[in-house]
């Protein structure tokens, strides 16, 4: 089954075009990372998906309707920096947040259904002993395991996250993308990144996007596809986080 179908997609911020003619499939149990420079459109792309910006032209498809419809069945998980850390909320209260579908309200009241549910969900990304800690005494991979937690509440069929690792070290990058590969036996994944090194060896696919699609297919890409994705030759270095990029990269080399 095809999660996501995208056609001949171009999207326009004022005469500036984001995306360009991209035409991507995701099928079901899929874990694509969607790699690119900076303003190449990768958030721009989920953002799309989402129903969160108007298209030009072209269609997106989630599970076989159209993206707005199928919004309930997607989990979504922002930027790190996009989210206020010194919000006076606990661990707990902002995965509950999840279940709101329709927007806040002061007077919700949660059930008790609703609050063994986050429970577990907070157990089963690690961070049920951290339930009622605030915020913002949270790391940095804390804090991403509990916006995991959040998207995870709706028991989306397709979670996307745009740069889940960009603001956490080393180990806890890998414990992510650990739980990554455990969430993906259950649902399809699409991940956006900037950095090259960051791909995960959980990955299954890999598309390269600088406003339009450079490369969509196995994430073991050339020097020559990375080369063309930033317009210029890059240097690559390892620093000891499993991988899987370039062919011919070696550990502890570089490709120049």
């Amino acid at each position: 089954m095809n999660v996501v179908e995208i056609k001949d997609l171009n999207v326009y911020y004022g005469q500036l075009q984001a995306l360009e003619k991209i035409n991507l499939i995701v099928r079901e149990k899929d874990f694509l990372a969607i790699m690119g420079p900076n303003g190449g459109g990768k958030s721009t792309l989920l953002k799309a998906i989402l129903g969160l910006v108007p298209i030009e032209s072209g269609t997106i498809n989630i599970l076989g309707g159209s993206n707005k419809k199928k919004r309930h069945l997607i989990g979504y998980v922002p930027q790190f920096s996009s989210v206020d850390k010194n919000f006076p909320i606990t661990v707990i209260e902002v995965v509950l947040l999840g279940a709101l579908n329709k927007g806040l309200s002061f007077f919700h009241k949660f059930s008790e259904e609703e609050i063994k549910k986050a429970e577990q969900l907070l157990d089963k990304v690690g961070l049920v002993k951290l339930a009622d800690r605030d915020i913002s005494k949270l790391s940095g991979g804390e804090f991403q395991k509990m916006l995991i937690a959040r998207a995870l509440m709706t028991e989306p069929k397709l979670l996307i996250l745009d740069e889940p690792t960009a603001s956490v070290d080393a180990k806890s990058s890998q414990d992510i993308y650990n739980l990554l590969g455990s969430l993906n036996k259950e649902m399809t994944i699409i991940m956006v990144t900037h950095n090259v090194m960051a791909i995960s060896s959980n990955v299954k696919e890999l598309a390269c996007l600088n406003v339009g699609l450079v490369y969509h297919g196995d994430p073991e890409i050339s020097e020559e596809v990375v080369n063309s994705l930033f317009g210029c030759p890059v240097e690559l270095v390892a620093h000891g986080v499993p991988h899987r990029v370039l062919k011919e990269h070696q550990e502890d080399n570089h490709v120049s």
